[in-house]
């Protein structure tokens, strides 16, 4: 069977500084239409910054939507269309914690919602770190704290963390660096 929709119409619903909403009439596999609500996004990178004790560099800050402080990997959104998603992580990283990598090896991409939205977030692991200045954007206040790997796995599984991109990255972090000890 096939399964892609066809779309017949596009309605722009909102434009904002981050997000696109578009509502699209599509024609579905067996002929009937139906309406898409559809976020555009420009996409974002996260970095999974790990130090030679096992320590990944959080961040803490305050999300509006959900209304309450989280505790993150560093993240952002891709500044351009076309931008390398690992000059965006090497950015971010940098303006969030102050860091600098010596290496940063891609882990996975990932579609964040895909049932209403486009976005994709590329996931890289920084290592052989040193440290400098951050330097946040204007509207950005957050904290910086290491923690061990296997405290944040103890974390997540106590629904201490709920961020699904920091679940992703910690969990695939702690696997490499139980890989890189054997």
């Amino acid at each position: 069977m096939e399964y892609s929709e066809k779309t017949l119409k596009t309605e722009d619903i909102y434009k904002g500084n981050i997000i696109k909403v578009q509502n699209l009439t599509v024609s579905l596999p067996n002929g009937k239409e139906a309406t898409r609500d559809i976020v555009l996004h420009p996409g974002a990178s996260v970095v999974v910054p790990v130090n030679e004790n096992g320590e990944i560099y959080m961040v803490r800050q305050f999300r509006k939507p959900l209304d309450f402080t989280t505790l993150e990997l560093p993240a952002g959104k891709l500044d351009a269309p076309g931008e390398d998603p690992k000059i965006c992580a090497e950015r971010e990283l940098m303006e969030e914690t102050g860091l600098r990598a010596e290496n940063i090896e891609h882990l996975i991409s990932i579609h964040t919602t895909p049932g209403f939205c486009n976005e994709v977030i590329h996931m890289y692991m920084a290592t052989g770190l040193t440290q400098g200045e951050s330097c946040t954007d204007e509207d950005e206040f957050l904290d910086v704290d290491k923690i061990h790997v296997s405290k944040l796995v103890d974390m997540i599984l106590e629904h201490k963390i709920t961020d699904a991109k920091t679940i992703i990255g910690v969990l695939l972090a702690e696997r490499k660096i139980k890989a890189a000890r054997l």
